[in-house]
């Protein structure tokens, strides 16, 4: 009912809202497009893994530079911060953009393809923008030009935020939001709130989804290590085999979902998605490792499913002769769309893309480490249509064949835009 009402008041504050824009606000955006493009195409195109955007960070800080913002570089280890000042003194407020890659070999024919390899935990891989985060430095970027060009609309200071490792840092290294957090980004000038957008391969162009509340799931990280006992491959019984008591693990892991999780109440995943045993064919090896992650919308969900995780393989793996142990890693909090502000800003998008383009959406068991940001100030994150026309089948994110529709960046520029001017102007 809540969320009814709330949708109700939002159409009544916004059919007058996009109107209201600066005309020459509207002209700098629309005279952006290609250029939001070609850098989109750039980053696309030299992708850099998490902790490691070395050039990505020197291209946006030029930029930043030759707007004549003050910039800070160095945060979290390849951050960029920009502070945008505006003409008449307010509040501050936070646009971020994160701008990893992830180690995904990229499989279509663009032009603007990836052929970009690197090392990722010790493998060779293709790099790749698979996740749209080529499109979100790009509007950003577009987004500090624009609104550096009207410093007389903007009634405080606005923090453009381009963050690294949003994929999570390496093992054995800090990075991402927490880390900038860590070491002050919301501080100097101190950031009232704070806002961000995603591209979505799977949303229609000039579509915007967003949910109050809980939107994104809190993720865990987890590594099961199996010890059995080593043998030949031809005499099983002379040995404790780890490659089968992996198997029974993982699918007892799935009954915890399947019988045990309240799933009427919320979402909960649980995947592996990674592993390694062994080095020969004829040998039963001593050990197996699996990597896998956690989702979930609930606290009480997450602790009951890493406890029983955590007894459930140990058990099974005593049942067959062998040990288990687990190691958790939590990489991000529940993404918290604070209520007031999503019911403040909401006619902000409804002006910009069209009541009938801005839509509820459910939560879903993705992961964002803006939720730590979220944590220390009200935030609001949203979901930009970003698939390709006529693609029925959209390809998801994270995978070699994923794409998206540049015609979609224009719309995310605008609501970046407009967001931070309508919220100093309301203080």
């Amino acid at each position: 009912m809540k969320h009814y009402k709330l949708l109700l008041l939002s159409l009544f504050c916004a059919t007058t809202l996009f109107a209201q824009m600066d005309q020459k606000l509207v002209k700098d955006i629309e005279s952006i497009e290609q250029q939001v493009i070609d850098w989109r195409r750039h980053f696309h195109e030299n992708p850099e893994l998490s902790n490691r955007e070395f050039k990505t960070a020197e291209a946006i800080a030029a930029h930043l530079r030759s707007l004549g913002m003050e910039v800070q570089t160095g945060i979290a280890i390849t951050g960029v911060v920009g502070i945008l000042k505006g003409d008449l003194p307010g509040k501050v407020v936070a646009l971020r953009a994160d701008i990893d890659a992830l180690p995904v070999t990229e499989r279509n024919s663009l032009p603007f393809k990836s052929n970009v390899t690197d090392t990722f935990l010790g493998t060779e891989t293709g790099v790749m923008h698979a996740c749209g985060h080529d499109t979100h430095i790009a509007i950003l970027m577009g987004v500090a030009e624009v609104l550096s060009k009207n410093k007389n609309l903007i009634k405080g200071t606005v923090k453009f935020i381009f963050q690294p490792a949003e994929e999570g840092p390496p093992p054995g290294e800090e990075g991402g939001a927490k880390l900038m957090i860590k070491e002050g980004v919301l501080k100097n000038p101190d950031v009232d709130v704070i806002f961000g957008l995603h591209i979505n391969s799977g949303t229609p162009v000039g579509t915007i989804k967003y949910k109050p509340e809980g939107t994104m799931a809190a993720v865990e990280r987890f590594v099961v290590n199996v010890k059995g006992k080593q043998t030949h491959g031809s005499a099983p019984w002379s040995g404790v085999d780890p490659i089968l008591i992996s198997a029974k693990i993982i699918d007892g892991f799935q009954t915890i979902i399947s019988r045990e999780s309240n799933l009427v109440n919320e979402a909960a995943v649980i995947t592996v998605g990674k592993i390694t045993s062994g080095v020969r064919f004829n040998i039963i090896p001593e050990s197996a490792e699996m990597i896998g992650t956690v989702r979930t919308l609930s606290p009480d969900m997450r602790d009951h499913i890493i406890r029983r995780m955590t007894e459930m393989a140990a058990d099974i793996a005593k049942a067959y002769g062998g040990s288990a142990t687990i190691e958790w890693q939590n990489n991000t909090v529940v993404t918290y769309n604070d209520p007031k502000l999503t019911e403040q800003m909401l006619p902000t998008l409804q002006g910009i893309a069209g009541t009938e383009n801005v839509q509820l959406m459910k939560a879903t068991t993705g992961g964002e480490d803006f939720s730590y940001f979220q944590e220390v100030v009200p935030g609001f994150y949203f979901f930009l249509g970003g698939m390709t026309q006529g693609n029925t089948t959209p390809y998801p994110h994270h995978t070699p064949d994923f794409i998206i529709d540049d015609s979609g960046l224009l719309l995310g520029v605008k609501a970046m835009s407009q967001l931070p001017l309508d919220y100093l102007n309301a203080q």
